[in-house]
């Protein structure tokens, strides 16, 4: 043995020591993290990333909102992905041991409803073009997003709203809720107007600080969609706008943002047309401030271009 152990240390010098066993990495399950905030009496905030769709965030960039009315939960929006919906309801279940009672999908895109099989027992609720678009488009969706977000969508399975809903005003509770129907962001934008609380829950229509998304977008209907907004605003008083997307807490300036961006990305969409330049070309334009600095620059301005920009070569082509 003594013989042994000089020769044992002349083999290891020099040699990182290794521990006897290696321990495998503890995987951790995804954790959004979710963190409600009291807006008003009894609504609250949960907010999202002012950012593009990414691992790191676990495709959470939107934000959503619950109203405790006395009578029942109503949930806006339910998230990205089946785990959202999940930890969003336990998340509520944290404020209030009310049930819910109503889930609603202000507008077709993932984000607005992936997490509804985690309210499987209530369903989700939203105009009848949200449900028509959920129920077309939804398998593409959950493609796009387990691409993009990996193991955040895992078990996540699109289900689009169940119950078609008719605009008008709708009191649960102590909360009296105006549902307003609008388009142009989408074919159908659901608009919720809580007048108590004053708060306006604007959907898509509606970005602050961040690049508008236009999959399914048609700016003339959009911008006639804010006029119409801005005036519900002026009449009811609210003191709240909250966008789905980018900072939540803000007064009305997010219309202006939103309007200014969109009269901007026409005006640019159509000269460049006249000019003949080719797609690429506008893709490497530069960007004006204050748009510039947005979340999800440049990803999703480059996402504007290339939904919006054939249908202007053609119109400049007189096709």
């Amino acid at each position: 043995m003594k013989r042994v152990l000089p020769w044992l240390l002349l083999c290891l010098a020099g040699q990182p020591l290794q521990p006897a066993l290696a321990q495998p990495a503890v995987l951790q399950p995804p954790d959004y993290r979710l963190a409600p905030r009291g807006i008003a009496a009894g609504v609250w905030l949960i907010e999202g990333a002012s950012a593009d769709f990414a691992p790191a965030n676990g495709c959470n960039i939107i934000n959503t909102a619950f109203i405790d009315t006395g009578d029942g939960v109503v949930v806006i929006n339910t998230g990205p992905s089946r785990l959202y919906g999940e930890q969003q309801r336990q998340a509520i279940a944290s404020v209030t041991g009310a049930p819910v009672r109503l889930v609603l999908n202000l507008n077709q895109h993932p984000d607005y409803f992936f997490g509804n099989q985690a309210y499987a027992d209530v369903g989700g609720s939203a105009l009848p073009g949200t449900l028509d678009g959920a129920r077309r488009e939804g398998a593409a969706y959950a493609d796009n997003l387990y691409r993009m977000c990996g193991d955040w969508m895992r078990g996540t399975e699109s289900v689009p709203p169940a119950h078609a809903l008719a605009p008008g005003p709708l009191t649960i509770g102590r909360h009296t809720l105006e549902l307003v129907s609008l388009d142009g962001h989408t074919d159908a934008d659901l608009v919720v107007l809580d007048r108590g609380a004053g708060v306006v829950f604007a959907g898509g229509l509606v970005f602050r600080q961040r690049i508008p998304t236009t999959p399914h977008a048609d700016i003339g209907r959009w911008l006639a969609s804010l006029e119409r907004l801005q005036a519900l605003l002026d009449e009811s008083g609210a003191r709240l706008l909250i966008p789905s997307h980018g900072p939540a807490l803000g007064g009305t300036d997010a219309i202006a943002q939103t309007r200014g961006y969109l009269q901007w990305l026409d005006t640019r969409l159509r000269e460049a047309a006249a000019q003949g330049r080719d797609l690429a070309e506008v893709m490497a334009m530069p960007v004006p401030e204050p748009f510039a600095h947005w979340g999800a620059m440049p990803a999703e301005y480059l996402r504007n271009v290339t939904h919006l920009y054939p249908a202007r070569e053609e119109a400049a082509l007189g096709r």
